[in-house]
């Protein structure tokens, strides 16, 4: 059973879209607290490691896969290897994420790499939020690494986000688009504050013929944060890619964007762009004269940016 502590962070961690109920796996301090499969997707424990596969059948619609998890645990480090076997024509949607409730003196980590085999003409919805909360003076931790594999007509759109409450983070995603006609969308969305540190490093690998990929990374550091951006895009074929990154810079906050493209064919069109500033004083000055105050039209200006 769930105690207190593990209810909320598990809320805040799955409020974050209406999705119709479907499978479940929900894991809590290394262990799992609960499992329900549905009619076309099974989630089944690995033999020979920490984690769990899903399987969805081929032709699969309108089902969701939820699989947060839980630490509440200070000094508990936690590392899980999911594997998604997603397949042809099946259209879902997979929400994942993790939430850190730390009040010690011990840092809480929470490492897990995520691979997904998306199948022909698939469609994939991949959801993952991070968040954190607690009084102790032990670290936040969280280093997420997903991989993909799509296969021809495959459409993956990835959105992840961080806002608040993490102290380190590293972030690792690779794509590999084999099949011809296969997509992915990235979008990143990212805040810190304090002293926290965000890494995001990703290769997106355009191998068949006339794939497309979209990354669009938005972030805001504040305080004495730091961030660094490791956007990189390799077309090896006919194909189209596009890489945007755009930060807001606050306090005494450092960001680094490094977005590379990499052609490799003739027929490989790819673009990056990458900006990084502060917020315009005509921005805050118009808000105020609509009556907020500089601090509430600062904050307006962040939520839009992130949404």
């Amino acid at each position: 059973m769930l105690n207190d502590i593990q209810k909320h962070i598990l809320q805040a961690v799955a409020d974050m879209a209406q999705i119709p109920d479907g499978a479940v796996n929900i894991r809590t301090d290394g262990q799992k607290a609960f499992r329900q499969n549905s009619e076309h997707i099974a989630i089944t424990s690995k033999q020979d490691k920490d984690g769990i596969d899903i399987r969805i059948a081929p032709g699969t619609k309108d089902e969701s896969v939820h699989i947060p998890v839980v630490l509440t645990q200070s000094g508990f480090h936690d590392m899980v290897y999911n594997d998604f076997f997603v397949g042809e024509g099946a259209d879902v949607t997979i929400v994942a994420g993790c939430g850190i409730h730390n009040c010690g003196d011990c840092d809480s980590e929470h490492d897990g790499i995520h691979t997904f085999y998306v199948g022909k003409n698939a469609k994939v919805r991949y959801i993952e939020k991070h968040y954190g909360e607690g009084e102790g003076r032990g670290k936040r931790v969280l280093n997420p690494q997903t991989v993909l594999y799509l296969e021809e007509g495959a459409q993956v759109t990835l959105e992840t986000s961080q806002i608040r409450g993490v102290d380190d983070t590293k972030r690792y995603t690779r794509a590999e688009l084999n099949g011809a006609d296969a997509e992915i969308t990235v979008q990143e969305k990212l805040l810190t504050h304090g002293a926290q540190n965000a890494v995001s490093e990703m290769d997106i690998i355009l191998n068949g013929k006339n794939t497309k990929t979209q990354v669009i990374s938005r972030s805001v550091a504040q305080e004495d944060s730091t961030q660094v951006f490791y956007p990189r895009v390799q077309g090896n074929n006919a194909c189209f890619g596009h890489v945007q990154c755009d930060s807001i810079i606050m306090g005494d906050a450092k960001v680094r964007s490094i977005p590379e493209i990499a052609c490799n064919h003739v027929d490989a069109s790819l673009i990056h762009e990458a900006a990084i500033g502060k917020i315009a004083g005509e921005q805050i000055l118009k808000l105020m004269t609509l009556g907020l105050s500089h601090e509430e039209a600062e904050q307006k200006i962040l939520d839009g940016f992130l949404r």
